[in-house]
């Protein structure tokens, strides 16, 4: 075993990236070589006075970064010099939204090794990959998104399939080709920030349905559409966003009876759809002539593939839809399609899709553990909960109590349709933050709910 101390760390940044720096630095400079074996965690802690979870932490990122390798029963050992990597910028790894619903990142290093070997297929056909390409996707990309789609469960026409920059590309585009300025939407009365956030911008009006448990009721719909004449109704019936409620199967069809009955264009935002591939039917594919469904690929792989599949209704006129998406975006950006491509064709995809289901478990049994005593929303397969504070508890004082740590927590205001917030707050459980520090700010969280005696 190496007799290895890093260097004493200046505490400029947080210590755990510190450690997997200094790891690299000594790599590079010779003190570490390929095949030596790092002192055990705990050792390194008391050397160094840190909590054995910051070195832990310390070490993963390492492994993350692939500067190092850990072997259950034999120890952690320096890479060997054809497989280290290139060397992270750090200046990238720390840049991330943690008020963003993200899903929580791979970290065995297998899979990760199995990820990044997918980019060696993308520099392999760099130069085809950097020239201007079709706005919906070369036939080759969507006929793996289409054998993706019927993989998971989800019926495809890949005629009328069309891949998008992502989920709210799709949704921008949907609704410059249903509305005009003035136009109204319906929606569910707590929902997608994004969705507020494209009205706005496109001058249409938002309307939201009362609902219960199982999503939007029949009957405010009914009355919302003779009452509004509105030009699409926009849902996220699984996993929704915040809430992370499922609208169940008997709902989805009355949804889709009113809608066929009036008939109204549906805009189905399946954001989880390949995270909860066991969900009920898409309401979209109940009505075929009508619902535009929008299959997102950033809860399952990341928003930085910038990715979603989405399927045209057949009345649609597909090439309103194209024009609308290259007059904003030119096209789908080819690197990304040929990474994602390669990870369905060689399994990596199925691979992540297993670690991200988990994961997710993983993190929302800790969250239950942690907030027993608060009134949460949660689902398995979720990436945040729906937090519903007591009497006498404003969300204004949670975020404050709150603020700067790592923990994602968006406030109802964000998501809130019409009428006064209620005092509730998104509670995002994946991204970067590790399990440990999730630990300590869901500790934090249940004290900032229930507790009464701190002094601000």
């Amino acid at each position: 075993m190496k007799q290895w101390t890093p260097a004493r760390l200046d505490g400029s940044r947080p210590r755990y990236l510190e450690l997997a720096e200094a790891i690299k630095s000594d790599i590079d400079a010779g003190v570490l070589e390929p095949g030596d074996r790092l002192p055990p965690q705990r050792r390194v802690a008391q050397e160094l006075g840190l909590d054995f979870s910051t070195v832990s932490r310390g070490y993963a990122e390492a492994v993350r970064r692939g500067y190092i390798e850990s072997f259950v029963g034999r120890g952690t050992y320096v890479r060997a010099a054809e497989a280290l990597p290139g060397r992270p910028d750090p200046r990238r790894a720390l840049e991330e939204d943690p008020m963003m619903n993200m899903p929580p990142e791979p970290d065995d290093p297998a899979l990760l090794a199995r990820m990044q070997k997918g980019l060696a297929h993308v520099a392999a056909n760099l130069q085809p990959l950097l020239r201007y390409q079709s706005v919906t996707g070369s036939p080759q990309d969507r006929a793996t998104a289409a054998d993706w789609m019927q993989a998971n469960g989800l019926p495809c026409v890949p005629e009328r399939l069309v891949i998008t920059p992502g989920a709210h590309a799709s949704i921008y585009a949907i609704l410059t080709v249903l509305c005009e300025p003035g136009s109204t939407v319906l929606c569910e009365e707590v929902t997608y920030p994004g969705l507020r956030s494209i009205a706005a911008r496109l001058g249409i009006r938002l309307i939201g349905l009362a609902g219960d448990k199982d999503g939007v009721q029949p009957d405010a719909l009914e009355k919302a559409i003779t009452g509004h004449w509105p030009a699409a109704l926009y849902l996220n019936p699984t996993l929704q966003n915040p809430t992370t409620r499922t609208m169940p199967s008997k709902r989805r069809q009355e949804i889709a009876a009113v809608l066929q009955k009036h008939d109204l264009p549906l805009i189905e935002d399946d954001a989880y759809c390949f995270v909860d591939n066991g969900a009920p039917q898409a309401v979209s594919s109940l009505i075929p002539d009508l619902g535009w469904h929008i299959a997102g690929l950033s809860k399952c792989f990341g928003a930085g593939l910038r990715l979603a599949y989405t399927t045209v209704p057949q009345r649609a006129v597909l090439g309103q839809f194209s024009q609308a998406l290259r007059s904003m975006h030119v096209m789908v950006s080819p690197l990304n399609l040929a990474l994602l491509g390669h990870w369905i064709e060689d399994g990596t995809a199925a691979a992540i899709q297993k670690f991200i289901r988990k994961a997710a478990a993983e993190r929302q049994a800790l969250a239950g553990e942690v907030l027993k005593d608060c009134f949460t929303d949660s689902d398995p397969l979720a990436f945040n909960r729906w937090l519903t504070l007591p009497r006498g508890t404003s969300r204004a004082e949670v975020m404050g109590r709150m603020a700067g740590r790592q923990i994602g927590i968006m406030p109802s205001d964000a998501f809130t349709v019409t009428g006064l917030p209620q005092e509730a707050v998104r509670v995002c459980l994946g991204g970067p933050i590790g399990l440990e520090e999730l630990r300590a700010d869901l500790i934090a969280l249940n004290d900032a709910v229930n507790r009464k005696d701190w002094l601000g």
